[in-house]
């Protein structure tokens, strides 16, 4: 379950084997998610300790960028449309695949968007408490040397954890000290 590392420092190829390996998790198991015998309870279990873990593994230190979220929320919905399954429409009589909105409806539980970022938030929490001696603590803190690449920066993690407090009303605050 390690880490996909490259030179370029890209998030792209770690999330991307990351869900390949929730992929063949959830193809391991989609049987059981469509199968009748299991309440939708049961299944959207298997999908949160099992696929949902498997897929976040690691994801405290991942700086993502748009096009990456948007892949995570792809295969979520996908495997939430395979457990809660297709609906019958009333007017054409027919069978069809549940919109975004019926399956937040369905699925109370935060999505994996959510998920990961309460993920960062705690791990952030728990490096921004460390000694100043370890070596987490120093790279979080510590500013690089050396000439920055041309063109716009990457995002940052910290820049993710500011924007996540930000969306919790707790923007403005030098959170390493609120820690």
């Amino acid at each position: 379950m390690g880490t996909t590392l490259t030179n370029q420092n890209s998030i792209q190829e770690e999330t991307k084997s990351k869900l390949k390996s929730g992929n063949s998790c959830y193809h391991s198991v989609q049987n059981l998610l469509s199968s009748s015998l299991l309440s939708k309870n049961f299944n959207i279990m298997i999908y949160r300790t099992i696929i949902l873990s498997l897929v976040l593994y690691g994801c405290e230190t991942w700086s993502l960028i748009l096009r990456e979220e948007r892949r995570l929320r792809m295969f979520e919905k996908r495997v939430l449309r395979r457990i809660f399954g297709p609906k019958r429409d009333e007017e054409t009589v027919e069978w069809r695949k549940l919109h975004k909105k019926e399956l937040n409806d369905l699925y109370c539980s935060p999505n994996i968007l959510r998920v990961r970022k309460s993920r960062i938030i705690r791990w952030a929490w728990n490096v921004a408490r460390m000694a100043e001696m370890r070596g987490v603590y120093r790279v979080l803190v510590g500013k690089s040397e050396g000439k920055s690449p041309l063109g716009s920066p990457r995002h940052r993690w910290e820049d993710n954890i500011k924007m996540d407090l930000q969306e919790l009303g707790c923007g403005g605050m030098d959170w390493i000290k609120l820690a």
